[in-house]
């Protein structure tokens, strides 16, 4: 009997050890293909510089998984240091929040391959930049024929792109104010305004600080906008 007592008890204890929880509120886990020997380091912006948060060594084991305690969602870069290599394609941006987030990607296409899952601003920013990677692609376009008028000295033809690369400029800010406020409920909104039109007219800045949620409004990108907003305001005399 004492045994089986023993025997029961010992199974108790880890089953206990197995359901601990982590005290930490996010959870990140990966992999990358191809990937033997190499460091990953998990980083964020503070104060206009990266500081890195964790430093994975990669050896033999593809997989990955970091722990941490975040305050509020937050744009985080996975970086790779492949030690040997001076591959530009090292970078992958992620939209951090509480809970568990998944990237998986390739060595070969680090940051081409990288599906990332778990985060809900993030999979709200890959939306806003699969649309805006449009506008990106269309200029590129211009500014190519652009080159090409210009070596042929057609003022009529650099005249008539300049005015269409004005319009896809207009078109990319209308969409991000309008991407902005119809997710206002989510950090990504303060966060797209200040990276891709923070020097739209300051009447379309104001109109996506007022649509903020209380909440996204008090986050960490909702403050960062109202600060350049209030910059703005000094600035311009408004």
């Amino acid at each position: 009997m004492s045994k089986k007592i023993i025997l029961l008890f010992s199974l108790l204890v880890l089953i206990a050890c197995s359901e601990k929880k982590s005290n930490k509120n996010l959870e990140i886990t990966g992999y990358i293909k191809g990937l033997k020997k190499g460091t990953l380091y998990i980083q964020k912006i503070k104060d206009t510089s990266l500081i890195a948060l964790d430093t994975i060594k990669i050896n033999g084991d593809s997989h990955f998984k970091s722990e941490m305690n975040i305050k509020e969602p937050e744009m985080f870069y996975l970086f790779l240091d492949r030690g040997v290599s001076n591959s530009l394609d090292n970078n992958i941006v992620f939209f951090a929040e509480k809970g568990k987030i998944n990237i998986e990607t390739s060595l070969d296409f680090f940051t081409s391959d990288a599906k990332i899952t778990g985060s809900k601003n993030h999979q709200l920013y890959e939306e806003y930049r699969k649309v805006v990677s449009r506008y990106i692609d269309q200029d590129l376009e211009l500014i190519k024929k652009r080159i090409y008028a210009l070596k042929s000295k057609n003022q009529t033809q650099v005249d008539s792109i300049d005015e269409l690369q004005k319009n896809i400029i207009k078109s990319k800010y209308l969409y991000t104010t309008n991407f902005a406020v119809n997710n206002a409920k989510y950090e990504v909104a303060p966060y797209v305004a200040l990276a891709e039109i923070y020097d739209i007219n300051l009447k379309f800045l104001d109109t996506i600080q007022s649509s903020l949620s209380p909440k996204v409004a008090k986050s960490l990108y909702g403050k960062k906008l109202k600060k350049l907003i209030d910059e703005r305001k000094t600035a311009e005399g408004k």
